[in-house]
């Protein structure tokens, strides 16, 4: 018996994907054409022995997050709830909150994936090594350049035994080319360790407050609290995957998740591509469209397009490397490029929408890594651009590199500007 966690956050993370997560809580945003946690929901739903899969996060379980899980159960079959922390609790401290939920029913182990992941979720290989080796801890690692490699965590392994020797969290100088993709296999001594900083967190809380119970307790960072402290003691490996991964912390970095997503597609779902049909758009590359989207004839999509639910694509629109959500409207010959359009957005004819893609893959030295500023000498860096939701942009206007807000009506072009 398996189980399976996933960390969502909280509307107080996800800051750098607004505005955005305005309209939706981000584990909900579409990559793909799919809710961003349905790919991380599909993949554990294909591992064999899977028996329920748990949401943790602080978001309030509105109706948005409510709708969607109760259609993934009915979609695969499987027990799947959603447990609210009290307080943000960090990457290990609902895991301790809610271990109860966790072991109950006695799994043999059980997946933990961060939400802001994209990947090809290599999960049966990865069971397949902890059941040849078991051990508390098993991480997915991959590979980045040395640039790239201080922005994630770095894992030194012993290579004939892959055992983590040595891990460090966002390092100022190169430590590994191997890096923590934020998905892992627990056995259920993996929770040992989480009490002893939860017990470690409460005395030296009670030191400072000698009221009783420091409500900071609970907060647990399995990166820095757990990885750091138990690396080269036999608790943590590493299982190396070749495959596709990324972070999405950022719009730019969902719309470069799209890509690898949709690409995947290929193998995976090769029904959700649009195929070039006789009287239907030009398809270039991969695109989805969603099955009540209005597409013109003569519009070209392609590559790496995602649209939408009701979306209307007009005559002679060009659409590239964007994304476009629920009921926009792109009127005639629009040109969108590198954007991401929001919810019930309209861009007018002959206008032309474009960013600046900043994919943040980490084996590519010069890539724009989510870490980083949106500005640099007080002027906004070039970027993918976002339309928040409801925007209007006027015809014959161009709008590049720039965040416009939501319920925005604009009367003329800008360039690199946020528009509030």
């Amino acid at each position: 018996m398996l189980k399976a966690v996933i960390l969502i956050g909280g509307p107080q993370k996800g800051t750098r994907f607004r505005p955005l997560s305005f309209e939706v809580p981000k584990p909900l945003f579409p990559v793909a054409g799919v809710p961003m946690i349905q790919h991380h929901i599909e993949a554990c739903a294909q591992v064999p022995g899977m028996q329920e899969i748990l949401l943790i996060g602080f978001y309030q379980p509105d109706e948005p997050l409510t709708r969607f899980l109760e259609a993934a159960q009915q979609e695969f079959n499987l027990p799947i709830r959603y447990l609210q922390e009290f307080v943000p609790l960090g990457t290990g401290g609902g895991l301790y909150h809610f271990r109860d939920q966790i072991l109950a029913g006695g799994p043999e182990a059980f997946f933990v994936l961060n939400a802001d992941v994209c990947s090809d979720f290599p999960l049966s290989a990865m069971l397949d090594a902890y059941r040849h080796q078991p051990h508390p801890f098993l991480l997915l690692g991959t590979t980045a350049n040395r640039t790239q490699s201080l922005n994630y965590g770095c894992i030194v392994e012993n290579p004939q035994t892959h055992e983590v020797l040595h891990y460090v969290e966002k390092p100022s100088t190169f430590v590994s080319d191997v890096i923590n993709c934020g998905i892992y296999l627990f056995s259920p001594e993996a929770l040992k360790p989480l009490r002893d900083v939860f017990q470690r967190n409460q005395q030296d809380g009670q030191l400072e407050d000698s009221s009783g119970l420091w409500p900071g307790a609970g907060t647990i960072r399995l990166e820095q609290d757990v990885f750091s402290a138990l690396a080269g003691q036999g608790q943590i490996y590493v299982h190396l995957t070749d495959g596709i991964w990324s972070q999405i912390k950022s719009a730019g970095s969902a719309l470069y998740a799209s890509r690898l997503y949709l690409g995947q597609y290929q193998l995976t779902h090769p029904e959700r591509l649009a195929k070039h049909a006789p009287g239907g758009p030009r398809i270039r590359g991969n695109v989805y469209i969603h099955p009540t989207a209005k597409v013109a004839p003569s519009a070209v999509l392609g590559p790496n397009v995602s649209i939408g639910e009701g979306v209307t694509v007009g005559e002679g629109v060009r659409l590239r490397e964007s994304i476009v959500l629920h009921g926009a409207m792109l009127q005639e010959h629009t040109c969108v490029l590198h954007t991401i359009v929001g919810w019930g957005s309209t861009v007018g004819r002959w206008a032309r929408v474009e960013g600046t893609p900043n994919d943040p893959n980490p084996n590519d030295p010069r890539a724009h890594m989510d870490s980083e500023s949106l500005f640099k000498d007080g002027k906004l860096l070039p970027a993918i651009t976002i339309l928040g939701c409801r925007v209007r942009i006027p015809a014959e206007v161009l709008i590049l590199n720039s965040i416009v807000l939501p319920h925005k009506e604009l009367s003329r072009s800008f360039t690199n500007q946020i528009i509030l």
